[in-house]
């Protein structure tokens, strides 16, 4: 299902030469490396066909990327490549997957508040994504942390294998945090590593509650939505250091047990 990137390539606007080893970009792979290796741990990557990108530190025409071919679990810091918005390779070796080049260059692209992208098919989000009607019902306190965040993309149109489905997606996405692709995936955007894990992880939480209670055929019951506008603002508040604790935690797991992540 992956599909190698194959366009005509144009000369990069940044010299290959631009030093791209600073300390917050190295900090800037290992967390995604790291976020890419527990996705994989917590089964929220299908194959070779998922990726998260991240806007490299210092250089918002740049975005790292996972390359094609490799799993999520064997994302290492030094693996993730650095794209320009052309689809030249700046940093790495290998090439993005084509889908993933044409989604996340488009949208870190329209969307420069988009610091950090992660698009999977995690099962019980994309789950949601088949079912008529709005995905989430508000009825557990996790699916409240999107509320007032979430978009819809109702119009599945095949694979992104061009600027054209990657700008219609990001334009779908608008000002939201969460994209519900129909009949695809999520899409999580953040302004930054710690919080599109953060809010990827409790996506698929609160997902997989929804659709537990959904299989005892009882209505779901959901909250006022004063109560859930004032919960999620609860919420929002706190979720900057919340995910960067989380963040954290996982490094602190992997260190322990698979500390290849970093190199």
């Amino acid at each position: 299902m992956a599909h190698e990137l194959n366009i005509p390539r144009v000369a990069p606007t940044v010299p290959r030469d631009l030093p791209l080893d600073t300390d917050e970009i190295r900090k800037a792979r290992a967390d995604l490396a790291a976020t890419l290796r527990m996705a994989a741990r917590l089964g929220l990557e299908e194959g070779i066909c998922n990726h998260f990108s991240a806007v490299v530190p210092g250089h918002p025409d740049l975005f790292l990327v996972n390359r094609l071919g490799w799993a999520f679990q064997e994302a290492t810091a030094s693996s993730l490549l650095i794209c320009d918005f052309e689809g030249n390779v700046v940093a790495g070796d290998g090439v993005p997957e084509a889908t993933a080049f044409f989604i996340h260059a488009r949208l870190h692209k329209m969307s420069p508040r988009v610091g950090a992208a992660f698009h999977t098919h995690m099962p019980n989000a994309t789950a949601l994504s088949m079912i008529e009607g709005e995905p989430l019902v508000w009825a557990g306190q996790t699916a409240l942390k999107f509320y007032g965040r979430v978009a819809v993309d109702e119009n599945y149109n095949g694979l992104a294998l061009d600027e054209r489905e990657g700008d219609r997606i990001a334009a779908v996405l608008g000002d939201n945090d969460i994209l519900f692709m129909k009949h695809h995936g999520v899409m999580v955007c953040a302004p930054n590593i710690v919080e599109a894990w953060d809010d990827l992880y409790y996506l698929e939480r609160a997902a997989e509650a929804q659709l537990k209670a959904m299989s005892t055929g009882r209505r779901l019951v959901p909250v006022s939505p004063d109560v859930a506008a004032a919960a999620a603002g609860q919420m929002r508040r706190g979720d900057p250091e919340s995910a960067r604790l989380h963040l954290e935690s996982i490094r602190r797991i992997l260190d322990r047990e698979a500390p290849a992540y970093r190199k």
